[in-house]
């Protein structure tokens, strides 16, 4: 077999280097680059020794480059005309995947086919390319008059089913996610699935064209579809909160999984095993491979015909890729398949291939199949752990004795939770201290018992006359998963290890210091791998110095959360807007920004006021990091009043409140304060220079600031008043302020139409550099002695698939 492991790993870096590019080359230069790979295509065929290896390196890389490049041109070639964003359409198209049910609503794909148009009584159905549509969308779709649940939507809400072809009326937009450092990165996602646009139905004709489209693709997915609800129905979530994890360990669905079983899992290092894993695919494939050898073997006709060897290496082949489909082709399962499909082929060839080339084979496999592969952290995870896996079985083989096998179950814990501490130090900033001992129980018991089981009851319910077994094993299933649940909830009570996010450069080092310490026994040098761990493990979080002050506004849709550092302290200004029942931007957004940036504690915490918009991810950041202090203008949980006049100092940096006056607490109102006017404004000073937070303020209450401090109302940045609404940003709060900078936070094309153009005229007019979080994403400051110096999150981690959005 020709050697791959190189080949392959240049291959990957070729497409590693096109996903990090901030813009894809234009043609002309992917046009020289294939001509350059062609000439050494030439000389790797001719040449010999290290130059012609060297050569073919070159060759693999510029073919993975290339390769990435030419998939991803063709993927933003499929764009949604910008003169559709924000219409009503009416589509015709198939829904692509298993609907996602919340109490809110329903979410699914969808395949655009056409667009149809209605013109002088003649109906006509344009394709969606030709009609300026993407092939394949994100739709969602919210109950009216009240939540309902999966099963018991009321008319007329159609409840949709993967496979079936629908008219329907639809917006769409331009697909847009919140751009912070450490969060989820939403727009890669929708662009690694190829979602080229999302949109809601609106009001219009609902109709349901065909009941399955007759397809292969939409044939498997209406089959999960079909073991969805059958596991549903026999196992009703209100009963088993587990019921969401069995869906997953079944079929790969981890959106039924709740958010609080997402949090014990990911405080135990366990929510690897929620997922269709490697480990979950070769169970099966191997359980398949013993049973048909076994059976085989007693037929000496069929021995005669076929070894039964073969005959198994087929069968776990047949049987992993197979799951592999019924899971939904994940990036783990993906990687399993691949590899059992290069053993099985290598086994009816009568071939032995070292396991490091059956890895790299399948490496390959993986990303020309789907390129974006790299960007997801479970293609390093699975692909790292599993490497490092062959690595010590390589140097350390196991024994036949149960010391032996004891002592290798021992290196595989600790060479797996070696292998992934780098990339969960880069990616997610937290490590589990009770990992080993979680996955320790968690793994074989998912793996041999529960994921089986599951897995048997989808299959036996679509059997007739199967339901009652199949109620049975996931009884038991659910027995087994509840015991672990109880398990993994009492490890979840442990610290966690929350670093601050490593360079890459050093997190790189840290892979090779993986890779020493997992050496053989007995050779020198070991000791040295740890060592290039520990500053991945200790690197400090950069900080402003002594009379600076640095403030990110993050992008957290149509709200405000600001974080404030000096040297020493933080200072959370709100922490954001509630999204829906479980989800708000303080666990979404602020958290995962504050782990990035090695914040582990809050000094002062400033709600400006009650509305959910502001004040939604409170309890988050509450739950999560210890806060000192509190303070805000209402009376909720455990804080004083933000009353105007009070001031503090910290590391050299001067904060004062300005509004609201003392009294407007303690006046006898007739009717009830409308609580923007309660809004909590903070001044920080730095090094002479001024920076206001203004929260949702209107236009009474700038001029209760003009009439009382005006000299205190100069700034060089302003956080613009109730996000750019009409009722604020008066010409005489303007003039007072004179800032040189104003950042408005809004949601993309959200419903208020935020910012107002009048508004943003005023400030224009008046020579203010305007930032917006819709189209800069995070917007950050140094504010100190040499005056406010800002950036932009999307123009300093700018990536091709962002939209570009031009002028200021």
């Amino acid at each position: 077999m020709v050697p791959i492991v190189l080949p392959a790993l240049a291959l990957t870096s070729g497409i590693c280097f096109l996903q990090m590019l901030p813009v894809l080359p234009p043609w002309p230069w992917r046009g020289l680059l294939v001509a350059v790979l062609l000439g050494l295509l030439c000389l790797g065929c001719c040449g010999s020794g290290r130059a012609g290896q060297l050569v073919r390196l070159l060759l693999a890389c510029g073919l993975g480059f290339v390769w990435a490049g030419w998939q991803a041109a063709d993927r933003l070639a499929e764009r949604l005309d910008p003169v559709w964003e924000g219409r009503d359409l009416q589509v015709i198209g198939v829904v692509a995947t298993l609907p996602q049910y919340s109490e809110r609503g329903q979410r699914f794909e969808f395949v655009l086919e056409s667009r149809l148009t209605v013109e002088n009584d003649r109906r006509q159905e344009i394709p969606a390319r030709q009609a300026g549509l993407p092939a394949r969308i994100l739709l969602s779709h919210y109950w009216r008059g009240g939540m309902a649940a999966a099963g018991d939507a009321p008319e007329p809400i159609p409840l949709f089913r993967a496979g079936e072809r629908w008219q329907l009326s639809v917006r769409l937009k331009q697909p847009h996610g919140n751009a912070n450092p450490g969060s989820f990165d939403y727009e890669a996602w929708l662009f690694e699935r190829g979602l080229r646009a999302t949109g809601s139905l609106r009001p219009g004709p609902a109709v349901r064209l065909s009941e399955l489209v007759a397809q292969p693709r939409w044939w498997l997915e209406r089959w999960r579809d079909s073991l969805r609800q059958q596991m549903l129905a026999q196992l009703p979530p209100a009963d088993y909160p587990g019921a969401g994890i069995l869906v997953a360990l079944a079929m790969g669905d981890q959106r039924s999984i709740g958010p609080g079983e997402w949090q014990v899992f990911s405080r135990t290092g366990t929510t690897h095993l929620m997922s269709i894993s490697g480990l979950h695919v070769t169970m099966l494939a191997a359980l398949c491979a013993a049973l048909v050898t076994a059976g085989w073997r007693r037929h000496p006709a069929l021995v005669r015909c076929w070894p039964a060897q073969q005959a198994g290496w087929l069968a776990a082949a047949l049987a992993g890729c197979g799951y592999a489909l019924l899971a939904g082709f994940a990036v783990p399962a993906q990687r399993t398949a691949m590899m059992l499909l290069v053993a099985c082929l290598a086994g009816l060839l009568q071939r032995q291939p070292a396991p490091s080339r059956v890895l790299a084979l399948a490496l390959v496999a993986v990303l020309l199949y789907d390129p974006w592969a790299v960007r997801a952290p479970g293609f390093w995870l699975s692909f790292g752990a599993v490497a490092a896996l062959f690595w010590i079985a390589q140097a350390q083989p196991a024994g036949s004795g149960w010391r032996q096998r004891l002592l290798g179950w021992g290196r595989v814990q600790w060479a797996a939770t070696l292998a992934s501490l780098p990339i969960l130090l880069l990616l997610f900033q937290q490590l589990s201290l009770v990992s080993p001992l979680a996955n320790a129980l968690a793994i074989p018991l998912v793996s041999w018992a529960i994921a089986p089981l599951a897995l048997a009851a989808a299959l036996l319910g679509s059997l007739p006359g199967g339901e009652t077994l199949a109620a049975m094993t996931l009884q038991l299933a659910h027995l087994l998963l509840a015991g672990l649940l109880l398990f993994l909830a009492w490890c979840a009570q442990a610290p966690l290890w929350q670093p601050p996010a490593p360079p890459w450069p050093v997190a790189l080092l840290a892979g090779v210091g993986v890779a020493i310490a997992l050496l053989p026994r007995g050779l020198p040098g070991r000791g040295l791998g740890l060592c290039l761990v520990l500053p991945a493990l200790y690197w400090p979080a950069p900080r402003p110095q002594q009379g600076s002050v640095w403030v990110d506004f993050l992008d957290v849709g149509q709200g405000l959360a600001v974080v404030v550092r000096t040297a020493r302290h933080n200072l959370v200004y709100d922490p954001g807007p509630l999204y829906g029942p479980a989800a708000d931007a303080g666990e979404r957004v602020l958290l995962p920004f504050l782990r990035f940036s090695g914040v582990d504690r809050v000094h002062r915490l400033v709600i400006s006021h009650r509305d959910s918009d502001h004040a939604g991810g409170t309890a988050s950041l509450l739950a999560a990091l210890p806060v000192e202090e509190v303070s805000s203008s209402f009376a909720s949980t455990p804080s004083e009043l933000c009353r105007g006049g009070e001031r503090w100092q910290w590391d050299g940096v001067d904060f004062a409140f300005l509004h609201p006056p003392p009294e407007a607490y303690t006046v006898d109102r007739a009717k009830p304060v409308k609580s923007n006017h309660l809004s909590c404004v903070l001044r920080i000073t730095a090094g002479g220079h001024h920076l206001l937070l203004t929260g949702d303020i209107e236009a009474v209450d700038e001029a209760r600031l003009l009439a009382v401090v005006p000299h205190e109302l100069l700034a060089d940045v302003l956080l613009v008043p109730h996000h750019g609404s009409k009722t604020s940003s008066s010409p005489e709060f303007i003039a007072a302020v004179a800032p040189l900078h104003a950042v408005f936070t809004v949601g993309y094309r959200n419903r208020f139409g935020h910012p107002r153009p009048e508004i943003l005229a005023r400030y224009t007019a008046h020579g203010t550099q305007t930032w917006r979080s819709d189209r800069d994403g995070m917007v950050s400051i140094e504010l100190g002695p040499s005056g406010a110096r800002l950036s932009a999150w999307r123009e300093q981690r700018q990536a091709y698939w962002h939209r570009v959005f031009v002028g200021r």
